[in-house]
């Protein structure tokens, strides 16, 4: 399964637990999906057992997504990405790690997307998660 990959890269270049790297990627794939809704069907297609790294994520916690309606509040673009990634702290804490992580997985995911699923898909997921 290629999403073995994946959680392995994450494991060897983040020093995170197997469960820590399933979760968090399953975060940002699940936040992905939200703001992608039907164009996700091209990254599932593309990418099999995504849908197995989903529902390994975290549910979201209510202070998380007030951060990130704040941020979104303030206003702009810069602003709406930066509450797309910030959704995702209240998950990451949960899997006990820092904010931070966040943008570290996200260069290692869209390098692994680009590659199983070539430019087109690592495009719309580029939209979303920087």
């Amino acid at each position: 399964m290629a999403m073995t990959e994946l959680i392995s890269s994450l494991v060897s270049q983040l020093g995170i637990q197997e469960g820590q790297a399933k979760g968090g990627a399953g975060l940002l794939f699940k936040l992905a999906q939200e703001k992608l809704g039907g164009d996700f069907s091209r990254v599932a297609g593309a990418l099999p057992g995504v849908a197995d790294l989903i529902a390994a994520a975290p549910q979201a916690g209510g202070a998380a997504k007030l951060v990130g309606g704040l941020l979104g509040a303030i206003g702009g673009d810069k602003a709406k990405g930066l509450s797309n990634l910030a959704s995702l702290a209240g998950g990451f804490a949960q899997l006990k790690l820092d904010s931070g992580m966040v943008a570290k997985f996200v260069p290692i995911i869209l390098g692994f997307v680009k590659g199983q699923g070539g430019q087109g898909i690592a495009d719309l997921l580029t939209k979303v998660l920087k």
